[in-house]
Order: C-alpha cells, then sequence, then structure tokens
C-alpha cells in the first residue's frame, strides 16, 4: 500500500499550503488557512451543447439553440456564415426581425471570379430583411496567395490554424464576426451571436464581443452555445 507523503510550503502571499502526493504521481493539495476575499466572486452557469459529430445535420438545433439564447439574453446582431446561401436562407427566417448578416466566401474562392452564392438563396435572404456581406477573409487574405506560391505560412493562417482546434465552426465564427465588423454591419460594444459550420451548414454558435480587424486581439469569445465535440466525423463517438 502507498503511503501517502506530506509537504508543507508557503505561498508568496503567506498562506500555507499542504500538498499531499503518492509516488504514483497523485496529489491533493489542502489549504491549512481559510481563503479571505475582499470581494465576492460571481459565476453563470449556462447550458452548451455538444454534438457527437461535425456537419449539416446540426444545422436546425443550432439555429434553434442560438435564438433562444438571443432572445433570452437581448441580442439583436447574428451572424451567419453560408457557402451557397441555403443556411444564410434558413437563419434569416429563423432570425426575422434580427440583425442578421449573412457572411459569404469571397468571390473566386473556388474558381477565379466566380462567387458561390446561388442568387436565389440571395434573394430569399434579401427579402427576409437580412443583409449579405461577401468580402476578403479576414484570416487568409492575401496571404494565401503567399501560401500557395511560395509555401510558406504567415500569421493570419497561424492564427486560423490554432483557433481551428476547438473546430473549423469556431475558426469561421471569429473570421465572419471580424468581417461584419469592419463592413459597419454590426456594433463593436455589444454582444453577437455567431453562427457557422463545418463544409456545410452550421454545427457552431459562439457568443462573441466583435473587434475590427486592425484590433483583432480586443476580440472576445464570451460563451459557447454550441459545437461539435469532435472535428471530424471519423473521430466521433
Amino acid at each position: 500500500m502507498l503511503r501517502p507523503v506530506h509537504e508543507k510550503f508557503t505561498l508568496e502571499d503567506g498562506e500555507k499550503l499542504k500538498v499531499e502526493f503518492t509516488t504514483r504521481k497523485t496529489f491533493v493539495a489542502k489549504r491549512l488557512q481559510p481563503i479571505e476575499r475582499d470581494e465576492k466572486m460571481s459565476s453563470t452557469e449556462r447550458k452548451i451543447v455538444y454534438f457527437q459529430a461535425p456537419g449539416p445535420r446540426n444545422t436546425e438545433s443550432v439555429l434553434r439553440l442560438a435564438k433562444e439564447y438571443a432572445q433570452a439574453e437581448g441580442i439583436k446582431d447574428i451572424v451567419v456564415a453560408s457557402t451557397t446561401g441555403e443556411t444564410g436562407a434558413r437563419a434569416s427566417e429563423v432570425f426575422k426581425g434580427f440583425n442578421v448578416v449573412v457572411v459569404t466566401h469571397h468571390s473566386g474562392f473556388v474558381e477565379p471570379g466566380t462567387p458561390e452564392l446561388r442568387e436565389e438563396n440571395r434573394r430569399k435572404i434579401l427579402k427576409n430583411g437580412a443583409k449579405v456581406l461577401t468580402a476578403t477573409h479576414a484570416l487568409s487574405s492575401v496571404e494565401r496567395a503567399v501560401r500557395k506560391k511560395f509555401t510558406t505560412i504567415l500569421p493570419l493562417e497561424l492564427i486560423a490554424h490554432a483557433l481551428r482546434l476547438f473546430g473549423e465552426g469556431t475558426k469561421v465564427c471569429v473570421e465572419i464576426t471580424v468581417m461584419a465588423a469592419d463592413a459597419g454591419l454590426i456594433p463593436v460594444d455589444k454582444d453577437v451571436v455567431a453562427i457557422a459550420g463545418t463544409d456545410r451548414g452550421a454545427d457552431t454558435a459562439l457568443v462573441i464581443k466583435p473587434a475590427n480587424a486592425s484590433d483583432f486581439f480586443s476580440l472576445e469569445v464570451r460563451e459557447v452555445i454550441a459545437k461539435p465535440r469532435s472535428r471530424t466525423k471519423e473521430a466521433a463517438g
């Protein structure tokens, strides 16, 4: 039977800490003196939905959850990523009465000079009172051309890859929020709900305090409403 070993340490603030550990390298820390705090700690409990796999099958659930959150918190600005416009058109129906900004791929993303947004979906989005934004991607810009030409990578795409650690939808949510802020279509002093997905549809919804690209590191991802727990369909389970 392993016997615990006890050590005592004094922290910088003079508070004593007793550490108990075993040779299995597990430990439990127990404070010998109560913690005195000058101010009360506050916290908020939220429901977060984690989908087993990413993809368009989550679209309706994401839109519903995002709307429930926005209504409960009084958020009026919704930013939605959409490639062909199908998700954007659906979001414009669900969020009627909100300031909805549908952000598309830039023209030429797949074929030079060619947009991917279908005209019938553009008409539906505009008819429902939403806006369409087609612009240079905030987290790639001309750096994508540098990567293709010189087989190297620059800071914007490094940021994009880091954000993808939380899923493709998280990266896109951040990116479209910056794009909408730079276009002046959403405020930068109020929280917005950003919705995006992996390849097609929607599987991620975040609460974000926006920032312009020139002030990117002031942006805050404040809450997660929903996201996939896996980044790939194969890894889910």
